[in-house]
């Protein structure tokens, strides 16, 4: 095909002949189902991690510069620099109530102006993991009374900012890894080159969530 193509993600419904969890984990379950690709054609058996989804944010100054956290990740045996985000884990809770939520508990802050930056899948051949990433400006610390008391691995965080254009840098030359980083940081540069004009409002549905999508 020599057409230009405009991309959009579909959904496409299967039957599910079969579905067991075959862990039941502490964040989130193994699950193996068997699946027709269609009414007559051949049935396939996939193990997959059922993932309760995820948020983060990427929090940009008057000065471009973006907020990012520092944490230990046991599996990969190394401290990483991130966004603030978390587990969409608390039952009823809104995708943008989350990451308020995430930003106060992990850099003391809270935010004016929020709008949806990009929505992506982690590793959608292995996990139903949805993140859906904030842009948060105009943000504020809180005062020291009301902030979130970090445990675990949290307990260690720092956070700092650096100028977008250095962290792109730091992206391109494989310095920062975690993937809602990356993600975060490329689409922030590309929106800020469009103006911010093509990002959602921050209440947007998110569609793209097994659990949140509508009908």
């Amino acid at each position: 095909m020599d057409q230009n193509l405009y991309p959009t993600d579909e959904f496409s419904a299967r039957n599910v002949v079969s579905s067991e969890t075959v862990y039941d984990g502490r964040i989130w379950n193994v699950v193996h189902e068997e699946v027709e690709l269609a009414s007559d054609g051949p049935r396939i058996a996939r193990d997959f991690v059922a993932h309760p989804g995820a948020v983060a944010v990427v929090v940009l100054d008057e000065t471009d510069r973006i907020l990012l956290v520092n944490q230990y990740r046991h599996p990969v045996g190394m401290t990483l620099w991130e966004l603030p985000a978390g587990l969409l884990d608390v039952a009823g809770e809104a995708p943008l109530d989350a990451a308020k939520r995430e930003l106060w508990e992990e850099a003391d802050r809270r935010a004016e102006d929020w709008a949806v930056l990009t929505d992506f899948f982690l590793s959608p051949g292995s996990s139903s993991e949805a993140m859906r990433i904030f842009l948060a400006r105009n943000s504020a610390l809180v005062p020291p009374t009301e902030r979130h008391e970090r445990t675990e691995e949290e307990a260690e965080m720092k956070f700092g900012w650096v100028p977008l254009d250095q962290a792109v840098n730091a992206v391109l030359t494989g310095r920062i890894h975690n993937p809602s980083a990356v993600v975060g940081i490329l689409a922030t540069q590309a929106a800020k080159a469009q103006g911010f004009a093509q990002l959602r409002e921050a209440d947007a549905p998110f569609e793209a969530h097994p659990g949140l999508r509508s009908g």
